[in-house]
C-alpha cells in the first residue's frame, strides 16, 4: 500500500489484515502504564484538515504519538491557506518540510486523490519517495479509516462480519461514511441495507452493493447492526425533509425502535450525534450502543494504517 484513499484500495485479505493488526496494537498496549511503542520513531506525520473534526483528528494524533512519531497538526484557518495558498503548494510545502505521511480532510471530493497524484509525480521527477497520503474524509466521497474502525467494532461485537445484516440509516446522500461502509462491508461479506427518505439518496445508489429501503421499522427486526448517520445540515441547500421532528419520527432510533432489535444487535454512530433527532439519548447510552468503542477502536485502527503505510506488513513491535 502506497496511500489509503478509498476502501476500493482494499481487497478482503488486506482489510482483514488491517483489522487484525489493529487488534495486535490494542493487545500490545494493554497493561502499559505509558502508552508508547517505538514503531514509528523518527517518522513525521502531519494532519492537514480543511474541515472541523474532533474524533478523526484526535485519533490520528494519538495514534501517531503512541507509536512515537512526531505529529504536527496543520489547520487551514491558521495556515497560509487563509492567505490564498493553493492545495498543491500546501501539500508540496509540507512534503518539503519532511512529512512522511499527510492525513488530509477536505470539503472537495477527490482532494486526497489529487494530492496523491501530485506527490507521486513529484517523487518520479525528483527520484525521491513522497509522503503517504491518507484520506480522512473528502467531501461527500469517502472516509476509509472510519469504515475500517466500524468494521473492527462490528467484528468485536458480533464475532464476525460475513453473513451479518447491517442497516445504515439517514443522510446517505451527503455521507462519505455511508459510501465507505457500504463497499467495505460488502467486501467483508456482510449484507447491507440502506434506509433513508428518497430525497437523501444519491444518484446511482442502485448500483451500490446494498438493498434500498424506506421503512426503518421494517428493517430493524432482522438487523445484526444499525449504523445511524449524522444529518449533515452544513452540506444541505434546500429542504430535504419537512422538519427535524418529522425526520426523527420516521428515521430516528428511539427506545421503541431499539426494542425491535435482537439482543445481540449493535448500534453505531460516527459522531457527532444529534441526540433527540437521529438517536435518542437512552439509546446512545445503552449497552447495545458501541459509540465510544468506535472512538477507542479509531486509535488502534489508525495505528494499523499508519504502520502499514510507513513500515509495511511485518509484525508490530511490542
Amino acid at each position: 500500500m502506497r496511500h489509503l484513499l478509498t476502501v476500493s484500495d482494499l481487497d478482503r485479505a488486506t482489510a482483514t489484515e488491517l483489522l487484525d493488526e489493529a487488534e495486535r496494537f490494542e493487545q500490545a498496549l494493554l497493561g502499559r502504564e505509558v502508552h508508547k511503542l517505538p514503531t514509528l520513531r523518527g517518522r513525521t506525520v502531519m494532519t492537514v484538515f480543511y474541515e472541523n473534526s474532533t474524533r478523526t483528528r484526535v485519533s490520528f494524533e494519538v495514534a501517531g504519538k503512541w507509536m512515537s512519531a512526531d505529529v504536527i497538526n496543520v489547520s487551514a484557518s491558521s495556515s497560509s491557506v487563509s492567505k490564498g495558498e493553493s492545495l498543491r503548494d500546501t501539500a508540496l510545502t509540507l512534503h518539503a518540510a519532511g512529512a512522511d505521511a499527510l492525513i488530509v480532510r477536505h470539503p472537495a471530493s477527490g482532494a486526497a486523490h489529487q494530492i496523491a497524484r501530485w506527490m507521486d509525480a513529484w517523487a518520479v521527477s525528483s527520484g525521491s519517495s513522497g509522503p503517504a497520503i491518507i484520506n480522512a474524509g473528502d467531501g461527500t466521497h469517502e472516509h476509509p479509516t472510519q469504515a475500517l474502525l466500524d468494521a473492527l467494532t462490528l467484528r468485536q461485537r458480533l464475532g464476525d462480519i460475513e453473513g451479518k445484516r447491517v442497516v445504515i440509516v439517514g443522510d446517505i446522500l451527503h455521507s462519505r461514511v455511508a459510501r465507505s461502509n457500504v463497499f467495505l462491508l460488502d467486501t467483508l461479506g456482510a449484507e447491507v441495507v440502506l434506509v433513508a427518505p428518497r430525497t437523501l439518496l444519491p444518484v446511482g445508489v442502485d448500483a451500490w452493493p446494498a438493498r434500498i429501503a424506506h421503512s426503518l421499522d421494517a428493517e430493524l427486526p432482522g438487523a445484526d447492526a444499525v449504523l445511524m448517520l449524522r444529518v449533515q445540515a452544513e452540506r444541505m441547500n434546500g429542504g430535504f425533509f419537512p422538519s427535524a421532528r418529522e425526520y426523527s419520527i420516521n428515521y430516528g432510533l428511539s427506545e421503541r425502535r431499539l426494542a425491535l432489535l435482537a439482543e445481540h444487535a449493535t448500534v453505531l454512530h460516527p459522531g457527532p450525534m444529534l441526540r433527540g433527532m437521529e438517536i435518542a439519548s437512552p439509546v446512545a447510552d445503552s449497552a447495545q450502543a458501541a459509540i465510544l468503542q468506535q472512538v477507542t477502536n479509531g486509535v488502534h485502527m489508525r495505528m494499523a494504517v499508519l504502520f502499514r503505510l510507513l513500515v509495511g506488513t511485518q509484525e508490530a513491535v511490542a
